[in-house]
């Protein structure tokens, strides 16, 4: 067994002597021992015979075609993808500008009314009689005798103007005056003298005209003189301010020293502010009050002269004051449907004031159902007010009403809408009749958030 194998490692190295020279390397270190430590075999060597036995291979038509068939099938699969997702994409938007282009709207409906035999109409209370009363001359303020808040009697006196370039008018038209008496005096003598010698044929008849037409002349010099004169008497006593009727002073606007001008003082009290046309005082007839009220037309049936009133005021909680129904104006106000009526209070003891706010109950015959609307939901148009109602296609109606009282955040509603119908509490400006609509309902309602359209 020793022989053979020395005898085949023998032939081993006569066959290959020049290839286990040109071995390289790393071939030689590819040789792996035998299971009986005395064989190798060198597979590097095999490999290195094999390569060099066969040459590479060329790529085929067939294969480049099914590399760009395969590459064409990727690219037409992703535009696919993504034409499909552009189109997806501008569906949703489509879509979502299709639910948002209507102009979005809460609903709600409007609260029947608690019928009552009884309407509560808001007014305002007045001075039975306001004069505003201006100086006639100008001057300085020698003096005042009545603030605000002082009852007077008619006639009595309020402020003294001192008008010293008035006076001197005066006293030089007094002058004119006495000047033309005297002239007419001369003037008559010699009149009656010419109408003496006319009779003897001592003078002419042209002489005789003449001092006749002269008298005539001074008389009416004298006529314009009397009348200066009494014109600046006038203005004269104007320097006396006194009141026109009883009243209280409600408002005073001079002090001593003032320049006041026939316009109105130049200053106001107090203020130390110029200003211009103002009165310089203010007297008011607080005796009765007048009360001016809107009765709306369905009840202007009910506001008769005579009726009687009931006056609430804020400042008197649980009181009410009785005043009559006057007069009204007898047409009703084609802006507003309401009638102007004047309620006169008695006001002797002093406790209402001019100017305050009054909410007036008057009583009906019968009472009418009406429909409380928020202000809010109110739409002033040419042709009147209107409210914006909603149907089930999600369509707005403009529809007409009449309105009844005004109670601040609501507004009566007597024809024109009906109980259960759904308005728009607060419409846009630009909503139009017939536009579609997006109706929404307010967070925290057990509605959902938007409603379908």
């Amino acid at each position: 067994m020793s022989q053979e194998k020395r005898t085949e490692r023998t032939g081993n190295n006569t066959h290959g002597g020049d290839g286990e020279r040109s071995m390289s390397a790393e071939e030689q270190k590819t040789v792996r021992p035998d299971q009986d430590g005395g064989r190798v075999t060198t597979q590097a060597a095999g490999r290195s015979h094999n390569e060099e036995n066969h040459e590479p291979q060329q790529v085929t038509r067939g294969s480049l075609l099914t590399v760009v068939a395969v590459l064409l099938i990727v690219a037409v699969v992703v535009a696919v993808y993504g034409i499909v997702g552009r189109k997806h994409v501008s569906a949703e938007l489509a879509k979502y500008t299709e639910n948002t282009s209507a102009p979005p709207v809460t609903l709600e409906q409007p609260a029947m009314q608690k019928s009552a035999r009884e309407i509560v109409l808001p007014g305002n209370m007045q001075a039975y009689t306001l004069a505003p009363i201006y100086a006639r001359t100008t001057g300085y303020v020698k003096a005042w005798y009545h603030d605000i808040g002082t009852p007077v009697r008619k006639g009595e006196l309020l402020a003294v103007i001192e008008t010293p370039e008035l006076d001197q008018q005066l006293a030089s038209a007094k002058a004119d005056l006495a000047t033309a008496e005297s002239n007419a005096g001369i003037a008559k003598v010699t009149s009656d003298r010419y109408s003496d010698l006319i009779g003897r044929n001592a003078v002419s008849q042209q002489d005789t005209d003449t001092a006749a037409q002269a008298l005539e002349a001074r008389n009416t010099q004298v006529a314009s003189a009397k009348a200066n004169v009494q014109r600046l008497e006038e203005l004269v006593s104007f320097e006396r301010i006194t009141a026109p009727f009883d009243g209280v002073v409600t408002a005073r606007n001079i002090d001593i020293g003032q320049l006041i001008s026939a316009t109105g003082s130049t200053t106001t009290a107090g203020a130390g502010t110029i200003t211009g046309n103002k009165e310089i005082f203010d007297i008011s007839a607080i005796r009765t009050l007048r009360v001016f009220i809107n009765v709306p037309q369905i009840y202007a049936p009910d506001a008769k002269n005579g009726t009687v009133a009931k006056l609430t005021l804020p400042q008197y909680p649980g009181r009410t004051f009785e005043g009559k129904l006057v007069r009204s104006s007898d047409a009703v106000d084609p802006a507003s449907r309401t009638l102007l009526a004047e309620v006169d209070v008695d006001n002797r003891s002093g406790e209402l004031l001019p100017g305050s706010y009054t909410e007036v109950h008057l009583n009906v015959s019968s009472a009418a159902p009406a429909l409380l609307v928020p202000v809010g939901a109110l739409i002033l148009s040419p042709e009147g007010l209107r409210v914006a109602t909603v149907d089930s296609n999600h369509r707005a109606h403009l529809v007409p009403v009449t309105p009844g009282r005004d109670y601040g955040a609501t507004v009566e509603v007597l024809a024109g809408l009906k109980p259960g119908d759904s308005i728009v509490s607060n419409p846009p400006d630009s909503l139009t009749d017939g536009e579609e609509v997006r109706v929404i309902t307010p967070k925290g309602s057990s509605q959902p958030a938007e409603a379908k359209r």
